[in-house]
Parts: structure tokens; sequence; C-alpha cells
């Protein structure tokens, strides 16, 4: 019989945990647990136990039962899985043993991170005024009120569509002369003097006017532009013809100095 352990209960905070510390005092292998010499020593712990604490005891009691029920399977002659492999009655403790490990690892590395984390001192966030009192020009909640993104792709798609049908596939293979890249300041500046001239207008005939895909994707950037800066806005229509299309209104007046405007939003744009 080895020496009785001079440990104390509180220690352990489970069954598992008193194995675990038996494994690494006596430095045996997690996979090959000497089962009768680790059994023998864990029944000296259990007899050394408060046994008023019926609720702890238990618990270590089951454990007990356990380990004297696997080192008498030992002495049995071993069982055979389906693939003709011996079956070791100690498997499932050691899988029970290593999942423990892994938790009780895991949370000593999140107290170590909360023990680090009460050692740092955060300095108050200090923002400057001008910054504190910006306020974007239109309220990004508000911009598209009832009207959907995908509401807006639809048209875009739609008119996209056409301006690929439009394309000859025999002339389409011909070299062509390319012409200078369309620009999304220049554009601002086209649909800037659209929305002073019309107040209201299409987005759908806007789109259809361009003439290449190219110069199609552009002026939708540009309106999307515009409608982030508060300039133009969406109209609140009812029908079924607002499936299909979308009215975009200017945002106050832009009849005077139109062009100086969209210049001056073109100069912000490419900033």
């Amino acid at each position: 019989m080895s020496a009785a352990l001079s440990v104390k209960l509180q220690v352990f905070e489970g069954p598992l945990d008193l194995l675990l510390h038996l494994i690494d005092k006596n430095k045996v292998n997690i996979y090959d647990i000497p089962i009768a010499e680790i059994t023998s020593q864990y029944m000296e712990y259990i007899e050394a136990m408060d046994k008023e604490d019926l609720d702890v005891v238990s618990d270590f009691l089951v454990m007990a039962a356990t380990l004297l029920d696997i080192k008498s399977r030992m002495l049995l002659p071993a069982g055979v899985n389906e693939e003709g492999e011996e079956l070791d009655p100690r498997q499932e403790l050691v899988e029970r043993l290593l999942e423990y490990k892994m938790y009780k690892y895991m949370a000593q590395k999140l107290k170590d991170r909360q023990e680090d984390a009460a050692l740092v001192l955060y300095k108050p966030e200090t923002i400057p005024e001008e910054v504190a009192k910006y306020r974007p020009p239109v309220d990004l909640s508000e911009l598209l009120k009832d009207v959907t993104l995908t509401r807006l792709e639809r048209v875009f798609q739609a008119v996209l569509r056409r301006q690929e049908d439009k394309i000859d596939p025999v002339r389409s293979k011909f070299g062509k002369i390319e012409k200078e890249p369309f620009r999304v300041s220049d554009k601002i500046i086209q649909v800037l003097e659209v929305a002073a001239r019309k107040r209201q207008f299409s987005l759908k005939r806007l789109l259809e006017r361009q003439s290449s895909k190219v110069e199609l994707i552009v002026t939708f950037l540009a309106v999307l532009e515009l409608m982030k800066m508060g300039r133009i806005h969406i109209m609140e229509e009812d029908g079924e013809d607002r499936k299909e299309d979308v009215t975009l209104e200017a945002a106050g007046d832009l009849s005077e100095d139109a062009e100086e405007l969209a210049e001056e939003i073109a100069v912000q744009i490419e900033a």
C-alpha cells in the first residue's frame, strides 16, 4: 500500500481534477494509464476525505466505482470491435480526461487574460471640437426613404441590359478608337445641370441617354454621390410605375450658379 496522500480536498475541483493530478504526479502517459496504481492512490484519497460533505463525496465515489470497474475489466480477456481491434476499457476515461484538460487549460488562459487586462489603463477619448461638431450634410438613414437599394439596382440593370442589346455582334469585333475615360466629376456637373434645369427627372431616362456601358456606370455613380451630398433626393411615388423607375428631385434652388456649384462639388470629389 502506498503512503497516504498529504493533500486537501479543496485543492481539486472534482474527481477528474484529482485524476489528472495523480497522472502528473506519477509521470505516466495519459493514453496508457496504470489503472491499478492510479486506482489505489485514488482510493487512499477517498478514505482521507471529509465524509460530511455528501454532495462532494458522491462525485468522487462515482469515479471510484468507475475506476474499480475498469480495473476488473482489464483482468478479463480484451474484447474486439467490428474491425477486429482490441477494446481498451480505459478509452472512455482517457477521452473524458483529455476533454477536461482542454477546458481547464482554456479557463486558465482566460483567467490570465483577465488579470493582464486589470493592469491596463486606457486613455480617455479626445475628439477635436471641430470633429465633434461635424454633422453630415444628409442623414444616410433617411437618404433612400422607402426606396430600397434593390429598386435602384433594378433600374440600373434594366438600362444596362438595353445597352448590351444595342451591341452589334459583328461590328463589335472591329477595331475602334477609344475615347478618354469618363470621370465621375464630369458627370456630377452634367447631372447637377439637369437637376437645376428640370427640378424633377427620371433616373431611367437619364441612364438611357448614355452612349456606352462605361458612361452608364459613371453616371449612376455620380447620381449616388449627389444623393449622398444631399443635392438631389428621391421623390415618394405611388402606382405600378414606381417599380420600373425612380424620380429624382433637386434639393433646394440650383438654378443660380449651378455650374459653379457643380464644379465646386467636383473639386471635392477629386481632392
